[in-house]
Order: C-alpha cells, then sequence, then structure tokens
C-alpha cells in the first residue's frame, strides 16, 4: 500500500490525525513491545535461556523446558521492563525544506518524529525533542501523553519555514549531538531525524565534524538516525537548463541536464555521498533507517524493525543463547 499522496495537501489539525491512524493502524500491530528495557536485569520479558553456572546463577531461574531438551541445565534470562525516555533530534535546516516528490524532506521528518512518538507512548514512557532550526536550538522537555506528542508535532508542522541562505545564528549538527547529553541524563533511546548534509567534507574518507560527538552519544544511549533523503539529491532528470541552489548558503548554479555524463557523474558523486554517511554512521554505532521521500515510509520503518529483530536472534544465538 502506498503512502497516501494528499498528506501535504491537508490541514495541520488533518495532518496530525492522518499520520496518529497511520502509524497506530499500519505499524503499531506490527511492533509490539512498549515496555521491553535496554538494559538486562530482572523482569518479565524472556530474552533467551543460556546455560547455568553453579555458584553465581540462582536456581529458582532454571528453565525447566530448555533443560529437559537439551539434558544441561540453562537459566531464564529476563529484559527488564524499564520506562522508557526517548529524546528526538529534529534537523530543521534549510536543507530539510526541499522536497520533489509526494512529501518534501520536513513534511517527511514529521512523519518519522510521530512513528517513534505514537510507537514509544506507553504507559510512564516519557518523550523530549530538541529541533535544529537556522534559530538555534528549540527545546521540548520529556513528558508522556498523547497530548504532548501532538503539541510537539504541531510545532513542528506550524514551524516557520527557513529562507535559502539564511545565516544560522544557532549550533551546527555537532553541536547539537554535544546538547543531548545535557538534557539525556538517563540512558534511553536516542533518535536522529536529520539528511546528516550538515558538514560532510568532500574527501570521502575525511570524517564529518560531528562524528566524534555521534559516537560519544551512542556510547552511553540508543541511537537511531533516520536519514532523510530526495530522489533528486540522487540523480538529474533529463530537464535542459536549470538552476540549482544551495539552500545553506543560497549560492546558486545554472546546469545543463541534457548532457548524459553530467547526470552520470552527479548520480556516482551522491551515491558516494550517501555511502560516506552510512559509513560514519556505523562507525559511530548508531542503527540506521534509510527514508525516502517518494517511498511508503511506513512500510520502510517495518523492514528496519525486523532486520533488527533478525540482528538480535543472531547476536544472541552466537553467544550461546537458545532463542
Amino acid at each position: 500500500m502506498p503512502a497516501d499522496p494528499t498528506l501535504a495537501d491537508l490541514a495541520p489539525a488533518q495532518r496530525l490525525r492522518r499520520l496518529e491512524l497511520t502509524v497506530t493502524r499500519r505499524l503499531d500491530g506490527l511492533l509490539q513491545g512498549q515496555l521491553r528495557g535496554l538494559l538486562p536485569g530482572p523482569g518479565s520479558e524472556l530474552a533467551g535461556s543460556r546455560e547455568y553456572r553453579p555458584g553465581e546463577d540462582e536456581v529458582r531461574r532454571m528453565d525447566w523446558a530448555v533443560t529437559a531438551r537439551t539434558t544441561v541445565p540453562h537459566i531464564r534470562e529476563v529484559d527488564a521492563d524499564r520506562e522508557l525516555t526517548t529524546w528526538l533530534l529534529v534537523d530543521a535546516s534549510p536543507s530539510m525544506e526541499y522536497g520533489t516528490a509526494e512529501l518534501d524532506k520536513r513534511e517527511l521528518s514529521v512523519a518519522a518524529v510521530a512513528a517513534v512518538g505514537f510507537l514509544t507512548a506507553g504507559t510512564g514512557n516519557r518523550l523530549g525533542a530538541l529541533v535544529l532550526g537556522t534559530d538555534g536550538l528549540r527545546r521540548f522537555p520529556a513528558r508522556s501523553g498523547r497530548t504532548h506528542l501532538l503539541r510537539l508535532l504541531r510545532a513542528l508542522l506550524h514551524a516557520p519555514r527557513a529562507d535559502a541562505g539564511a545565516a544560522p545564528t544557532g549550533p551546527d549538527l555537532a553541536g547539537a549531538f554535544t546538547a543531548v547529553p545535557r538534557v539525556a541524563v538517563r540512558r534511553g533511546l536516542v533518535v536522529v531525524v536529520s539528511d546528516f548534509l550538515d558538514g560532510l567534507p568532500d574527501e570521502h574518507d575525511a570524517p564529518p565534524p560531528w562524528e566524534p560527538a555521534l559516537r560519544r552519544l551512542a556510547a552511553r544511549h540508543q541511537v537511531l538516525a533516520v536519514e532523510i533523503t530526495d530522489p533528486r539529491e540522487l540523480e538529474l532528470p533529463d530537464v535542459g537548463l536549470v538552476t540549482l541552489v544551495d539552500p545553506e548558503s543560497g549560492r546558486c548554479r545554472e546546469v545543463w541536464t541534457g548532457d548524459p555524463a553530467l547526470r552520470r557523474r552527479y548520480a556516482s558523486a551522491a551515491a558516494a555521498q550517501r555511502a560516506q554517511v552510512a559509513r560514519v554512521l556505523r562507525r559511530s554505532g548508531a542503527g540506521h533507517l534509510a527514508l525516502r521521500t517518494d517511498r511508503d515510509w511506513t512500510a520502510d520503518i517495518v523492514r528496519h524493525v525486523y532486520a533488527q529483530r533478525r540482528l538480535a536472534t543472531a547476536s544472541a544465538a552466537a553467544r550461546g543463547g537458545v532463542a
């Protein structure tokens, strides 16, 4: 089922309602487990079994079913049912105003925030946000409840559009990563929604200025990086002479797109740039979810979650656990 192409044309209140229905109907039933903890510890969510270690493990945690099947003593491992605090870092810089498909990058970032918010809005869970714009870093305190989430989404939808080439007065993406630990004092989930173009060096092997801060953030929290892209950022169509404007600096350049060699070089450079972002995120220890304005974002989220579950199952099996 493709994404609703009329979402961008709805009034803000209708768009919020449509986003909520999309998430709760299409994703909520597939992505259960609102209280699954990030840290191992006493709880009620079964995480697997492992062999019993005499003198270290309690006999009352013995998994008799697995012990009977394997004839080797095993104990149960469980996940803690801890309340989850999620912090969102939303990039609202001028480069996020671009879009040539059903949604622009900013609208898709709001959809990603809605998905994270509605899926983590369980009892006791809290959601906070930092919004990075040209006027600085705006903070929304971590609170629970649907009313708080709708207030955050409404603020993102009503936020004024940034002018192309407007000089930023606040921190850049690296500064925003540095600011997250000051508000996310307890270990939890940090979701970064951005195109990750800020300060990306031309040399594909050079690290961007925000990589060290992201690496430190991922060492403390579980980090999910949601990368927002548009198809025109990946390839140029043959539409003749066009004027391209850099939304961050405001610089303009006229380009003749009828040249096949130029379009090939552009596609190659764009692919190398996105691969560079993927390598940096992987080196930093962050999860990577790629969303495009011309694709069904709900299907991309489901595929990402299922892939992470398969990796977790394979990792548990490699450690000798029994799923």
